[in-house]
């Protein structure tokens, strides 16, 4: 029983790190995009993080099909189109509001899932969707109800995370989920890096601070960070997954004001909660309330 039990507690540790992880790395980006261009770092990233976790499934490549390719290519899409406003974005804006404004793919998910297999939303999912709605007007709207570039590609972003999520879900069944985040590494590192050599030139400056920080973004908060959700999910309760995952925004914001000295006016930290409340709901429908009361 008590093996039972340290294993459980690794797996909430584990997904705690990652979304610790997760929330230092908008700093680190942060600070890695003002001497190299975003799909170099997210080329960098990818084609990276793919031979790291190559060795992991190098046996099972020969099972790779048709239907492995076309799920891991269309995964690769959306998740590439959903770095790329992300990393764009936080050109733009801080790691705090990027980091919160990313989060809103939790929302934004069940309402897709509406237009794909005609569920429609429930109860929560409609709060959680107007609770979101005030947090972003918030977080985005100073004195006009004008959007600034960063907040804007930033909210782009999410919506490509919630799609990626839809089209996940619609090839992970039945599919080996390692060999099919291989795949789809593999295309985001493609669409990247020929993104890159078309549309940006090649840095000029890199400092050894830059490098060291890319390395660290692609072996632990890309490759180390899947492996770690991977196990932590395994051994942890879908409810509790959700809820501890979420924390990646609060880190986010933390360690923008921690690291970066960014200021949390009142305005902000309202727009803040309210989000991240929002998520929570979304992602668990309250259902730990439910399960404390049953106690």
């Amino acid at each position: 029983m008590s093996g039972n039990k340290k294993i459980r507690n690794l797996g909430r540790l584990a997904l705690f790190s990652a979304a610790l992880l997760w929330g230092v790395s908008f700093v680190m980006m942060k600070n890695v995009l003002y001497n190299i261009p975003p799909l170099y770092i997210l080329a960098f990233r990818f084609i990276g993080a793919t031979l790291i976790l190559l060795p992991f499934c190098a046996k099972k490549l020969k099972t790779v099909d048709k239907s492995y390719l076309k799920g891991g290519i269309l995964m690769g899409i959306a998740l590439f189109l959903a770095y790329a406003f992300q990393t764009y974005g936080l050109r733009y804006t801080t790691p705090g509001k990027n980091a919160f404004l990313t989060s809103i793919y939790c929302v934004i998910t069940p309402f897709l899932y509406w237009a794909y297999i005609k569920k429609r939303p429930d109860k929560f999912n409609w709060a959680a969707a107007l609770l979101c709605i005030a947090g972003i007007a918030l977080i985005t709207f100073y004195g006009s109800p004008r959007i600034a570039l960063g907040d804007g590609l930033t909210l782009i972003c999410g919506f490509f995370f919630a799609l990626h999520i839809v089209v996940s879900a619609r090839f992970i069944k039945g599919r080996d989920p390692m060999l099919l985040a291989i795949v789809q590494f593999a295309a985001v590192s493609t669409f990247t890096l020929i993104g890159a050599l078309i549309f940006e030139s090649p840095p000029s400056t890199v400092t050894s601070a830059d490098v060291l920080s890319v390395v660290f973004l692609t072996v632990v908060c890309t490759a180390g960070c899947l492996l770690m959700q991977a196990f932590g999910q395994k051994f942890t309760p879908a409810s509790q997954s959700a809820v501890i995952l979420t924390f990646e925004s609060v880190f986010g914001a933390l360690a923008s004001v921690l690291l970066l000295h960014d200021v949390l006016t009142p305005r902000l930290t309202l727009g803040f909660a309210l989000t991240f409340i929002a998520v929570v709901i979304s992602e668990t429908k309250l259902g730990f309330l439910y399960k404390n009361k049953a106690k």
